[in-house]
C-alpha cells in the first residue's frame, strides 16, 4: 500500500506500509543509518525473520531507493513496540523519521501507546517528537535466563 508523498530537498518521499521489502535494501539501509551497528545484520535469516514478523512496517523511499523504514510488533489495541526506526544518513535531519513514527501512530489508531528502546545517541531525538522518558523499562538480555 503506497501512503501520499511528503516532500524532502532531494525530492518527494513516499511512504509505503507492508514487509515485503527486498532484505538486501533493508540491511543496506540499516548499515547507512547506523542500526546496523545494533542489529544482526550479519546474520541473513534473522534478518528475514525480523522482517516478517514484524506486523507493522512503515518505509519511506525516494523514487525507487529505500530511505527509511519503522518497524513494529503491535496488538493494535493497546500498545505497540517501534523496534526500529532507521533513516539513511544521507536523508536525516529532514523529517523522514518523524513521519514514519506519525504514520505509524496513525496505522496504530487511537488507542495504542508506542513504545521504543533509544539508542543513546537518538535519546536525545524522541523527547523532541513527543516521546516521554518511563524509568520502569526493564530488558531481559537473549542469553539470560530468569532467575528465581
Amino acid at each position: 500500500m503506497t501512503l501520499g508523498p511528503s516532500s524532502a530537498p532531494e525530492g518527494p518521499v513516499t511512504y509505503r506500509i507492508g514487509n515485503d521489502l527486498d532484505l538486501d535494501a533493508v540491511i543496506e539501509l540499516y548499515h547507512a543509518s547506523t542500526l546496523g551497528m545494533r542489529r544482526p545484520v550479519a546474520d541473513r535469516a534473522c534478518m528475514a525473520d525480523m522482517l516478517r514478523h514484524a506486523n507493522l512496517v512503515i518505509s519511506a523511499w525516494q523514487e525507487d531507493r529505500l530511505v527509511g523504514i519503522a518497524r513494529t510488533l503491535t496488538d493494535f489495541c493497546y500498545v505497540a513496540y517501534l523496534a526500529d526506526l532507521a533513516v539513511h544518513g544521507d536523508h536525516q535531519r529532514q523529517g523522514i523519521g518523524t513521519e514514519l513514527i506519525r504514520r505509524t501512530q496513525e496505522a496504530l489508531g487511537p488507542r495504542a501507546k508506542i513504545v521504543l528502546l533509544a539508542a543513546p545517541a537518538a535519546a536525545g531525538y524522541y523527547p523532541h517528537v513527543g516521546f516521554v522518558r518511563h524509568p520502569q523499562a526493564w530488558v531481559l538480555p537473549a542469553r539470560d535466563e530468569v532467575r528465581g
